[in-house]
């Protein structure tokens, strides 16, 4: 009989199909768990020894076999053992490995326990750790993007902002950068209150669905995980994998502004445009036409985001039709979730090392800022503080646009002086250039210097209260 079928003792009188055994598995997604999952393994063992089940000199031994199993993790000669056995899951391959270091004591380590909790709890532990990644994660993009503002702030470097693609308002290169971090942070919120609620509750001890009748210190095994609590209900306990999900969701929304960002990178790094350099490093060939030099990297957080959203909304789904309590079902959610938080993760630290590596060609930036007529909502706002109403501006500048355009030429001091006569005036005092325009926004949150100044030291402040609350 194999070392997977001997976990259902008495009841089955013969080993498992092996190709349906390897169907059930989640041996090879759970290898990521293995710490998590035995740390629960040395937490219920202090359940054990706090409810009086066990007798000090068995948990002594069980503490020695789960230390050492630890260390065999970190050095993988676990996994290495792990794979000669035919095991569905790394609980099972765990509870096995104790007892082949201890068969007496081994054979306490289950009492009072199922997979059931002892899941989700692993569950609940990967998801804070991962959240906990994913602050610091966030953090550092948001960080370093503000940097780069920082920068472009001292040199006031302008372009033209778009909407709908095409050219919109003259704004601070510093500005699109702060709008690029600004999604970081939220993010880095966002993981930072997943990480204090995934150790809200333990479900640690609810035992298959009803609670255990073997006495377990669960309050111990809390603290010792770092749970704030034991969870209050056992058939919402093991069959809940909210917390999970969220953090699948945390991680492939924080890749939205990666990809979003990326796509604005693709579009920049085209000739047509001109306004950044992909370096060498995060850039690709052609295997045929010599002078292409893609962006391939940007493509791909492009893509892969839409591939880590997909398997955290397959999580949510496939968990909709699972009634309460465990089912099996819950595993596949699980490696979507899990797929989603890894692959996330992948996506950022490649949009991280990537964008770093770009370079802005300011001066090219700066000389298309005015074109397609940006200044236009300027001239009209100065209409409207001169005392015209909005409407009429908004159609005086309009009808300015389309002469210069059919003269094939930028807006100029005469358009000024046209559009003043309206206010009895000898020009319409102005901005005919992109960095003008910036300095002359008021409002906060605006591209002015002084507002994206004010911005980026808010910015830093969140980051580190995110960081200071867990």
């Amino acid at each position: 009989m194999s070392a997977g079928s001997l976990q259902w003792g008495g009841r089955f009188h013969s080993a498992p199909d092996p190709a349906l055994l390897a169907f059930g598995s989640s041996f090879e997604d759970d290898l990521l768990l293995a710490r998590f999952d035995l740390q629960t393994s040395q937490a219920h063992v202090r359940a054990l020894l706090g409810g009086g089940t066990i007798p000090p000199e068995i948990f002594d031994a069980l503490v020695a076999a789960l230390d050492r199993i630890a260390e065999e993790i970190e050095d993988g000669t676990f996994t290495a053992w792990a794979r000669n056995g035919a095991f569905e899951d790394i609980h099972g391959a765990i509870d096995a490995r104790v007892r082949e270091i201890d068969d007496v004591a081994g054979r306490w380590l289950h009492a009072g326990r199922s997979r059931n909790d002892q899941v989700a709890t692993t569950l609940a532990l990967y998801a804070a750790s991962r959240a906990r990644d994913g602050l610091a994660r966030t953090t550092s993009i948001a960080r370093a993007l503000a940097s780069r503002a920082a920068l472009a702030l001292e040199q006031k470097s302008v372009l033209a902002g778009t909407t709908h693609g095409q050219p919109a308002q003259p704004i601070l290169l510093a500005f699109w950068l702060q709008a690029a971090a600004e999604p970081f942070v939220r993010s880095a919120r966002r993981f930072a209150a997943l990480a204090r609620d995934a150790m809200e509750a333990m479900p640690l001890g609810s035992g298959a669905l009803a609670g255990s009748c073997i006495p377990l210190d669960r309050t111990a095994a809390a603290q010792y995980l770092g749970f704030a609590r034991p969870s209050r209900n056992a058939l919402d306990a093991v069959g809940t994998r909210d917390v999970l999900f969220a953090c699948a969701d945390a991680w492939a929304t924080s890749c939205v502004p990666a990809a979003r960002v990326a796509a604005e990178i693709v579009t920049w790094a085209s000739p047509h445009f001109g306004y950044v350099r992909v370096g060498d490093a995060s850039a690709s060939g052609s295997s045929l036409m010599p002078q292409k030099r893609n962006p391939d990297i940007f493509e791909l957080v492009r893509a892969g985001t839409q591939r880590a959203l997909s398997d955290a909304r397959a999580a949510w789904a496939a968990s909709a039709a699972v009634p309460l309590s465990y089912h099996r079902d819950l595993q596949e959610c699980k490696q979507s979730a899990i797929a989603a938080i890894e692959r996330a993760d992948s996506i950022l630290t490649a949009f991280a090392r990537a964008f770093a590596d770009i370079e802005f060609d300011v001066e090219r930036m700066e000389r298309q800022a005015t074109t397609g007529y940006t200044l236009a909502t300027d001239h009209a706002d100065a209409l409207v503080r001169g005392g015209l109403d909005a409407r009429r501006a908004h159609r005086l500048v309009g009808e300015r646009v389309a002469i210069a355009e059919a003269q094939e030429r930028a807006f100029d001091a005469s358009d000024l002086r046209a559009l003043g006569a309206h206010l009895g005036v000898p020009a319409l005092v102005a901005p005919l250039d992109a960095r003008a325009s910036v300095l002359a926004k008021v409002t906060d949150g605006s591209t002015s210097p002084e507002a994206v100044a004010r911005a980026l030291d808010a910015l830093e402040c969140e980051l580190s209260e995110c960081d200071a609350s867990v």
